[in-house]
């Protein structure tokens, strides 16, 4: 890595970095990157070996985007996002390779504390909630709710994560309460949706 000089981002000599990108303090680029002239990235955020950011590409602070994950244009990821090695995006929802599709981009939204999972796939035009946890190898086709657990291809809903990452011990619908197991933060369902009051 080259040394930046004090708050700056670290960008590794085999990275390419266009032209107008623009990339927050502390933020660490690792081998092989390539990050578009139109990018935005955020600060304190680390994208690893042979990643891809493409021009229409928004993300926020403190994002961990592991090896090998291509983040195409429309995609936008929120601050504390995680992207496990080799998460997939996608932006046309029926490519052909003869048919040029680039008008019709499908944007894909993915809300702050959200985690996918190692090999997990998201299909253009959906929004992954806030918190949700996508576990490995699942296939997102429909938008998340915040703070769910997806699992499955396609991905469906088996249960609640806290913003720990631990699971909380709620019903899929209805109401109730439950604490993290981590952390004691209690997070109260109404009606099928997660409130985590401030403590």
């Amino acid at each position: 890595m080259t040394n930046p000089v004090a708050g700056e981002a670290v960008v590794h000599p085999t990275a390419i970095v266009d032209a107008g990108a623009r990339i927050g303090a502390g933020t660490r680029v690792w081998h092989w990157v390539h990050v578009c002239g139109g990018a935005s990235i955020g600060s304190r955020c680390s994208l690893g070996q042979n990643v891809f950011v493409g021009n229409d590409v928004r993300i926020g602070d403190n994002v961990r985007i592991q090896n090998n994950v291509s983040v195409y244009d429309g995609v936008t990821l929120e601050d504390d996002v995680f992207c496990g090695p080799s998460a997939v995006f996608t932006n046309v929802y029926n490519p052909r390779s003869a048919v040029s599709r680039k008008d019709e981009y499908r944007p894909t939204l993915v809300r702050r504390g959200a985690t996918l999972g190692a090999n997990s796939t998201i299909v253009c035009g959906v929004t992954v909630g806030e918190y949700a946890f996508i576990a490995a190898g699942a296939t997102v086709l429909k938008d998340v709710r915040p703070y769910a657990l997806m699992v499955g291809v396609p991905a469906r809903q088996v249960g609640w994560m806290s913003r720990h990452g631990e699971r909380l011990a709620l019903p899929l619908t209805g109401n109730g309460e439950a604490s993290c197991p981590a952390t004691g933060q209690r997070y109260v369902m109404k009606d099928g949706e997660i409130e985590c009051p401030p403590q």
